[in-house]
Parts: C-alpha cells; sequence; structure tokens
C-alpha cells in the first residue's frame, strides 16, 4: 500500500503499530508520542548514540529519535523502497541530515561488528522465523555495553502461525502472511547469545484503541481513501478492499481488546549482550 493510505489511517507520525494511551483519553497523535516515549526511556535512548532500527515501517521511531536526538545516528532497515523514499523525503524536509535507511531483508543484513549502541524493533520479530539467527547477528552488531529493544505483540501463553489456508485464515491470507503471534515468553527461550534484562506487557486495550482510532479515521477520510485503493487494486476491487480494511482494523480492535485485554497484549523487552 502507498503511503497516501496510511497517512489517512494513522496518526501524524504514520506509526503503524499499537500506540500508548495511558489515561485512555489520548487522540491518536497524543498516543503515537506517548509510545514514543516511552520507547526512548525502556531503550536508553541518548543523543550521540550509534542506533540501530530494524523494520522502521513508515519511519515513526526513526524521524522520532533522529528529531529527539540530533548528535545520535541512526541507521534504519527496511524491506520497502516505498518505505524509504517517504522517510529520506521527510529527513529532507526537516533538516535531518543523522539518518541512514538500508532496504534489506533483515534476513540477510550485513553490518559491522561492535558498532551500535542501542538496537530497537517494533513490531518486526512478528515477521521473523530463525530468532537465534537474528539475536547472533544483533549480539555481535551491538558494542558491549549496548542493549536491544523489542517491541511486540503476543498472546500471554500461545504462540501460533498466521496461515493462509481454509476459510478462517482470513487474516493470514489477506494482511499477515508468512506472520506469528508470539506468546509472551517465546524470546526469553532464545537467550544464548543476549539475555534478558527486563520485560514489560502492555494490556492488549492500548492496541484496541489503536485500531479503533484507525477505523475512525479511514472511515472519515472516504473520498480521499477511494482513489488510493482504485489506483491499488482497480476500480473493480477497491470497495471489497475498502471493507477489508476497515475488517481488519475492527478484527485487530476486538482481538486486542477481548477479556480486557489481558490475553493478547503488547510485550517490551531489554536485552543485553552476554
Amino acid at each position: 500500500m502507498p503511503a497516501a493510505f496510511f497517512q489517512a489511517c494513522l496518526g501524524k507520525r504514520l506509526k503503524y503499530s499499537s500506540c500508548y494511551y495511558p489515561t485512555g483519553r489520548e487522540t491518536l497523535d497524543q498516543a503515537e508520542d506517548a509510545m514514543l516515549e516511552l520507547y526512548g526511556q525502556r531503550a536508553g535512548l541518548a543523543d550521540g548514540q550509534q542506533i540501530l532500527e530494524l523494520g522502521c515501517g513508515w519511519g515513526s521511531l526513526t524521524l522520532w529519535m533522529a528529531e529527539r536526538y540530533p548528535q545520535a545516528h541512526i541507521t534504519a532497515v527496511s524491506n520497502s523502497h516505498s518505505q524509504r523514499q517517504h522517510i529520506m523525503a521527510q529527513c529532507q524536509a526537516r533538516g535531518l541530515d543523522n539518518v541512514k535507511v538500508l532496504t534489506c531483508d533483515v534476513n540477510q543484513l550485513d553490518l559491522p561488528t561492535a558498532r551500535f549502541d542501542r538496537c530497537v524493533s517494533v513490531e518486526m520479530f512478528e515477521h521473523v522465523r530463525n530468532y537465534e539467527r537474528l539475536l547472533a547477528g544483533i549480539a555481535r552488531w551491538l558494542k558491549p555495553d549496548g542493549a536491544l529493544f523489542v517491541h511486540i505483540f503476543a498472546h500471554r501463553t500461545l504462540m501460533y502461525p498466521f496461515e493462509t489456508e481454509g476459510g478462517d485464515n482470513w487474516m493470514g491470507r489477506h494482511f499477515f502472511t508468512g506472520g506469528l503471534m508470539p506468546a509472551a515468553d517465546t524470546l526469553l527461550h532464545f537467550q544464548r547469545d543476549l539475555s534478558l534484562d527486563q520485560r514489560w506487557l502492555l494490556d492488549g486495550t492500548h492496541y484496541q484503541r489503536t485500531a479503533d482510532h484507525w477505523l475512525a479515521n479511514q472511515d472519515a477520510a472516504r473520498e480521499q481513501v477511494m482513489p488510493v485503493l482504485i489506483a491499488t487494486y482497480g476500480q473493480a476491487a477497491a470497495k471489497v478492499w475498502w471493507q477489508r480494511w476497515r475488517m481488519f482494523w475492527m478484527a485487530c480492535a476486538e482481538l486486542f481488546g477481548y477479556d480486557d485485554g489481558q490475553q493478547w497484549l503488547v510485550a517490551h523487552y531489554l536485552f543485553r549482550p552476554r
């Protein structure tokens, strides 16, 4: 999907991941900023650091870090050329010269040893199958006193794949092909190269509110969104995809809101090299 769709549906920072609602009354823009602030605190980000971001999306965290820490150097990794183009255009418009974006499959990433003070990753590990290999690479790329901060969505106890076959696997077929739902303890089983320093669990109502805001934004921007859907999916399929995206936001909201957000969660982890 082009950036124009997400500019209509997401908040001002284009954060395509769970936001944070400490009071439950925040606007989407406020909740985006609140989660980014939380990352900064929990990851121990600071000016002057060399920071690696794996799976940078549309640059919400990349650009926030570049603005907040002007003497830091951010290397962001995305497998999308359009995301790189968007981020670099934003850097130019904002006068930011401390960002480099690599277009690469994270499984093929090759970086210098002991280069980075921090590695951060937001909702990217759900697309990875070989955790041990990736974490070994991150351990090599981090300085001895560095740290890895990870944000994922997770089920409290169960890990499962998003399948594409069968009538019940609508989300895996249309939106999350090849993805996994980790359990809250999945990454704890992969501590050969990095050891867990701290874990935080946020209840799923934060994601529920986020998805509800995305749905409301799409509904309010129909005249802006429909031409994007027509250009992307074709005239005949655009109305179907309008509803599919609406159903996707609804499904996410219902999933993470189930049981008052106590089953599907948002999990944060801080790991350090052994």
